[in-house]
């Protein structure tokens, strides 16, 4: 009778510490709640591809560049015969001039090609484009073997916003990501303009515009007469 009673102390004893320890364990938790993944590795973000961005001249940009005024798109005068809708590209003074008629014209600053690079003569629009693929021409592969064989248009294309092709020639108009370039000669003959006055040129002309280049040794003032 003593051994029973005994006993059933020993297991109420030991049962109430179980109680106790159970509940110390439930409120460490409550505390400090396990981790989703308590055994395994949380899953890894995947990264996003990296945009495909053509080599170019952007490695130079200074990140506060701004346009010189003169070559930011205007109004100006400019008495001229062409009729209204003409594009007229002074190549010297590196200016685009949009003949409105009334003596007057839109300029805008552009790219013209590097020495070597450059031409002259009438050409007319044959296709416009909106942020346009680029397929660089097989003598252009040739000086640059490392450029893209194809290029898919969009922020980091060479071509920019907007690109309207001239005649049937590998030349064009084109925007261009690289603000900076912009009064110079650079291109392998093409004439970029900042995206923004690309876009604006591209709403004010059309399929079959004219376009007149001048070659480098003559200004723009002589189509004037």
């Amino acid at each position: 009778m003593f051994k029973s009673v005994k006993n059933s102390r020993l297991v109420v004893a030991a049962l109430g510490a179980l109680t106790v320890g159970a509940i110390a364990l439930s409120t460490s938790a409550a505390a400090a709640p396990l981790p989703l993944f308590p055994f395994f590795q949380q899953p890894l973000q995947q990264a996003a591809p990296p945009a495909q961005v053509a080599p170019s001249d952007d490695d130079d940009a200074p990140a506060d560049f701004q346009l010189p005024a003169r070559l930011k798109r205007q109004v100006v005068n400019y008495p001229t015969r062409e009729a209204p809708g003409t594009i007229i590209i002074d190549t010297p003074n590196t200016y685009l001039y949009l003949v409105l008629g009334n003596g007057q014209a839109m300029r805008y600053g552009i790219g013209v090609g590097r020495e070597g690079f450059t031409w002259s003569g009438t050409q007319s629009i044959t296709k416009k484009a909106e942020w346009p693929d680029w397929t660089p021409p097989p003598e252009m592969i040739a000086r640059q073997p490392y450029l893209p064989r194809h290029m898919a248009g969009g922020p980091g294309n060479p071509l920019g916003a907007r690109a309207m092709y001239l005649g049937s020639s590998v030349y064009r108009i084109h925007g261009t990501n690289a603000p900076h370039t912009i009064g110079t000669r650079v291109s392998s003959g093409c004439l970029r303009l900042v995206n923004e006055d690309v876009i604006d040129l591209y709403s004010r002309v059309h399929v079959g515009t004219k376009v007149i280049v001048l070659p480098m040794d003559r200004r723009a003032e002589l189509i004037a007469r």
